[in-house]
């Protein structure tokens, strides 16, 4: 057959590869294979096999030829097959004995002769070794090593930055500190023309700077085209209406506890892409706090109905039994979201958290252990640094009154994560419990300090708790100013008019406290420490008796 016969039937394999018709290519691809012999027509059948789900056959024919051992190509794509077909252990073997340090830095033993010979390479692909050092990873997190898979992952991405995948998996898992993601970032060497990915990959690790600092750089990538992009360019879009970085802006939203922010903002990509699974995730975590239960129900049906099988959908099902407070119902569905991905980090959580609202301590714990078992970012050498689970069990601890255990799991949250204001107001409720007001006010000041973004009703309840650990310390000026700047954010809080109405009494101020007191009990009429300290501050105000005063609030 003439070698221009020949060009044409590889054409016809890369444009039925191009439609999707897999069979047409393994047929013809094979028919190349055989009159040609040569191993790149042998690749093409190989990859036509991959890609047609033939995952056996591929591999066999693969592992025949004489330079499986020897081009990298060959290699990679037998160890992809042993991947779809779930051999990890004949997977990593494939893939050749190489080293690898905690810092990514790879050592190969034996493939200093290898070559990659690959006839259509671009100038712009992704390196070979990135993509092995990827798989490489999966297959140790497959096999549940997952010190060894984030070393490979760092590899990858170290490798070639433009292995996103990589980078995705060290994220989505929870396997560096906010630092070691900053300290990755800045030690990938990217061309000239990849500066937009630099800020990019900037933008989607763990975001723990103020907030006039994160704003400034998704602006900064958001004009990125505009400023780079010459004025005769065709290319005159820019990134700031893509999905992905608005997904990443409403995660921040969501962290610094702007939840009526981000859930205007993922609405808004939703409609545009209503299949962005990593901006659902932000959403019903959004809906959940602000109880937007008709939302979360309309979610929930749309993904079970779309995505059956993946834990995301029934995840969205507990987040709406959770709101409507049917925890057993709730429970159920997280439990059957971990069924499917057992490493579904978010729904261990929900299922913690049901168990705990319907009192069964023993079970919330199980849930939160698992998931700390999952992401153990409490250990030193840990693989995950992930603190939320050990944070929640130190929240369970202190539901049951062992507060020193909470402490310890609090300050072990801490010590993975020092950037959540979160982990420093539950060190300063446990301090307080533990009558421990000096360290509770240190404790409250510092998650102050640590919020990124202006001050909202979402932290009311530590300027709250803040002032209540002055009042124990008889400092009452300073809790009267925190008390009045907590109504700034909120009016409609018993505890906030009852703690100051107690601090005015306690100084004497008897007309301001009755003033509090009374705006504490039109929020709720029959609490009974306002009544009972209303009467006495009646009473002390008009020095009688409060016995003699019937029926003060009839």
């Amino acid at each position: 057959m003439r070698e221009e016969e020949i060009e044409k039937l590889r054409g016809v394999v890369r444009d039925c590869v191009s439609k999707h018709l897999y069979s047409s290519a393994i047929f013809f691809a094979d028919k190349v294979a055989a009159f040609t012999s040569d191993p790149a027509d042998i690749y093409m059948q190989a990859q036509a096999l991959f890609l047609g789900r033939h995952f056996r056959r591929a591999f066999h024919l693969l592992n025949a030829s004489h330079v499986v051992l020897r081009d990298l190509r060959f290699r990679y794509l037998a160890a992809k097959c042993l991947e779809e077909l779930k051999e990890w252990d004949q997977c990593l073997q494939m893939l050749g004995d190489a080293k690898v340090d905690e810092h990514g830095n790879v050592s190969d033993i034996k493939d200093s002769n290898v070559m990659y010979l690959d006839k259509d390479a671009q100038d712009h692909e992704i390196n070979i070794s990135a993509a092995i050092c990827f798989l490489r990873g999966r297959a140790y997190e497959a096999l549940e090593n997952r010190a060894q898979a984030r070393q490979w992952y760092i590899a990858a991405v170290k490798a070639d930055p433009l292995c996103y995948e990589a980078l995705e998996h060290l994220i989505e898992n929870h396997m560096l500190t906010c630092n070691e993601e900053s300290s990755l970032l800045s030690s990938l060497q990217f061309c000239h023309e990849d500066g937009w990915l630099s800020s990019f990959y900037t933008c989607l690790i763990k975001k723990q700077d103020k907030e006039n600092v994160v704003e400034a750089k998704f602006n900064d990538l958001e004009k990125e085209n505009a400023s780079s992009t010459p004025s005769d360019s065709p290319f005159t879009g820019t990134l700031k209406n893509n999905t992905d970085l608005l997904a990443c802006k409403a995660e921040y939203y969501h962290q610094c506890g702007e939840y009526q922010k981000c859930f205007e903002l993922t609405s808004l990509l939703l409609e545009k892409d209503p299949f962005h699974l990593k901006c659902t995730l932000v959403h019903l975590a959004a809906a959940m706090e602000l109880g937007q239960s008709n939302e979360l129900y309309i979610m929930a049906c749309n993904l079970v109905k779309d995505y059956p099988q993946k834990p995301l959908s029934w995840f969205a099902v507990g987040c709406y039994y959770y709101c409507i407070r049917k925890y057993d119902q709730s429970r159920r569905y997280f439990s059957k979201a971990t069924s499917l991905e057992g490493t579904f980090l978010s729904s261990w959580i929900g299922q913690g958290n049901a168990y705990a609202a319907l009192e069964e301590g023993d079970q919330a714990m199980l849930a939160y252990r698992t998931a700390a078992r999952l992401f153990p970012g409490f250990l030193i050498f840990s693989s995950s640094r992930c603190h939320l689970p050990t944070l929640y069990i130190g929240m369970e601890y202190m539901r049951t009154h062992s507060f020193k255990l909470a402490e310890q799991f609090f300050l072990q949250a801490k010590t993975i994560c020092s950037s959540d204001p979160l982990v420093y107001n539950e060190l300063g409720v446990v301090s307080y419990h533990m009558k421990e007001y000096k360290k509770a006010v240190r404790w409250f000041e510092k998650t102050l300090a640590s919020i990124p973004t202006s001050m909202n009703a979402t932290w009311e309840p530590t300027i709250v708790n803040l002032a209540h650990a002055y009042r124990k310390l008889k400092m009452y000026r300073e809790a009267i100013k925190y008390y009045e700047k907590a109504l700034t954010l909120s009016t409609k809080s018993l505890s906030t008019y009852a703690g100051l109405a107690y601090t005015y009494h306690l100084q004497g101020n008897y007309n301001s406290a009755i003033t509090n007191y009374h705006k504490a009990l039109w929020i709720k009429t029959d609490d009974q420490f306002c009544t009972e300290m209303l009467t006495l501050a009646l009473a002390e105000e008009s020095h009688c008796d409060p016995d003699s005063i019937p029926g003060l609030l009839s």
